[in-house]
């Protein structure tokens, strides 16, 4: 799983078919401190995030499947929540 912060939306005429009917996200990968990493995921949005988003990605084939509830096809990311506050203990 990962943190990272929502930058736009994927519009495709013709995708995989496990692909139909799913909302796909451009996600850039952030540190807890809100940065920006080098990376950016194209995600299936499962939580109804929006640009702009700081959300939660997990990026596991396995685990996409499940929350997703479909067999495991050509889906490895998939946002699963959207953050309201990052804070870190200090210890």
């Amino acid at each position: 799983m990962f943190l990272g912060r929502v930058t736009g939306q994927l519009v495709a005429t013709l995708k995989h078919s496990a692909l139909e009917g799913q909302r796909l996200l451009w996600v850039k990968r952030t540190g807890p401190d809100g940065s920006d990493l080098p990376t950016s995921t194209l995600c299936v949005d499962s939580v109804q995030a929006g640009v702009g988003d700081t959300v939660v990605v997990l990026d596991e084939g396995n685990g996409a499947a499940q929350v997703l509830r479909r067999p495991r096809g050509p889906i490895r990311s998939v946002i699963v929540g959207v953050v309201d506050e990052v804070w870190q203990s200090e210890s």
